[in-house]
């Protein structure tokens, strides 16, 4: 069935009673052309694409959970393409771009907001780095505009423009950035790819990855094994855990990541809002509630909860930014699980093995790269060779010694 305002109408008139479920609920096949582990936004938009772009409908998603219950559904919606370095800019970009025509192309609402992404800067030092990053997005053709401090009061009232410690003297702004429905994402592209002929098979944890002459045969799963002559790990927090089943040890680590909502409030933010002096965003959503986030829990864990001491961080630095947050209750509070590169960008790679690919390591970045990952990703295991815009993800940079470290810390996860 395709969604439209003419379906909505005959539908409303039988009573809501013909809706179909959004995509099957199909046994595993002893055999696939492709298996892809993990059911988030990444997986399941490699599966879409491809089935859509290159044909290949042989394909089954395995999902340990239920569709979003993962990062896809973790996070605090956000999407950029405000990168410097080129590695980094023009695979954002792509994103971006698959994300400004993506409703249209799967026909689903995923409430695609642009309403604006603002990196506030508080010296000029990092009016100078921002000035740069602005110049490098312009040059790679994406939007970016610099605010002096008048024009970022007159788009945000609200701010401690004054604050002793952290004076904000302006902000880079990315017009085209804003916020996605997160589960809408996730929905989106199961139903796209599920009317495209790929099996979505939820409740079905891989438990191992069997191996014969150097090549992936299948992988050993709670519905039992399920072979495949190609196999994408697309696991998000849990990579490293899925690539050890396979003999593989990433360069990763996996570090939970907190997000908040508030009470609902009149609109108060049309925009995204980033605290330039410290980690923290934040945006207004449909229903009134601000939602925002900080810095990484600093120690290793798989757990999907974080612990009160970056809570305490994170709300210090939003009251920094905007004083009224103090009197602003917090409802609730989830955590994703983060894999943590060693350079702070991701891994889209072949591994060893010929038949097995790897997509992990999206540290902050994994939600707003949705459509392109899955989109280069599928490149990769439908052709055999990376798309060009990762040609810097590759698993081997870290024994090359070419990092694609956009921040500048060197090898160190936990501050990425």
């Amino acid at each position: 069935m395709r969604y439209s305002a003419l379906s909505i109408f005959l539908n409303g008139l039988r009573g809501n009673a013909g809706w179909k479920p959004a995509w099957r609920e199909p046994k595993p096949k002893p055999r696939y052309d492709v298996v892809i582990v993990g059911g988030g936004g990444h997986g399941l938009a490699t599966a879409y694409y491809l089935a859509r772009e290159f044909g290949i409908t042989d394909v089954a998603v395995l999902e340990q959970s239920y569709i979003g219950s993962g990062n896809v559904g973790r996070n605090t919606t956000i999407i950029r393409s405000n990168y410097l370095l080129p590695g980094n800019n023009p695979f954002y970009e792509l994103s971006m771009k698959l994300w400004e025509g993506l409703e249209q192309d799967f026909n689903f609402n995923a409430m695609v907001s642009q309403r604006g992404v603002v990196n506030l800067y508080h010296s000029d030092a990092q009016r100078d780095a921002y000035v740069r990053r602005g110049n490098a997005m312009r040059l790679h053709g994406v939007d970016a505009e610099l605010l002096d401090r008048e024009a970022v009061r007159a788009m945000l009232p609200f701010l401690d423009f004054d604050n002793a410690r952290f004076p904000i003297r302006g902000g880079l702004i990315q017009r085209r950035g804003g916020t996605v429905r997160h589960d809408a994402v996730a929905w989106g592209y199961a139903r796209g790819a599920d009317n495209r002929g790929v099996d979505i098979i939820q409740n079905c944890e891989v438990v191992g990855i069997r191996q014969e002459g150097g090549r992936v045969v299948g992988v050993d799963t709670t519905q039992g094994f399920i072979g495949c002559d190609r196999l994408g790990l697309a696991a998000a927090g849990n990579s490293s855990r899925v690539a050890a089943m396979a003999g593989l040890r990433l360069p990763i680590e996996s570090h939970v990541l907190q997000a908040f909502v508030s009470e609902a409030l009149k609109p108060f933010i049309d925009c995204v809002a980033t605290f330039g002096a410290g980690h923290f965003y934040v945006s207004q959503s449909d229903k009134g509630g601000l939602v925002f986030g900080g810095d990484i829990d600093g120690y290793n864990s798989y757990a999907r909860r974080g612990n009160l001491a970056t809570v305490e961080h994170v709300a210090e630095a939003g009251k920094a930014m905007i004083p009224a947050l103090s009197r602003v209750r917090v409802l609730r509070a989830w955590g994703g699980i983060m894999d943590m590169s060693m350079d702070g960008s991701p891994i889209i790679d072949r591994a060893h093995q010929d038949n097995l690919y790897i997509n992990a390591g999206w540290c902050y970045g994994g939600f707003k790269a949705t459509p392109a990952s899955g989109f280069c990703f599928a490149h990769l295991i439908a052709r055999g060779e990376p798309h060009d815009t990762t040609r810097h993800m590759r698993l081997d940079r870290f024994a090359r010694g070419c990092l694609l470290d956009e921040k500048g810390q060197g090898a160190q996860p936990n501050l990425h």
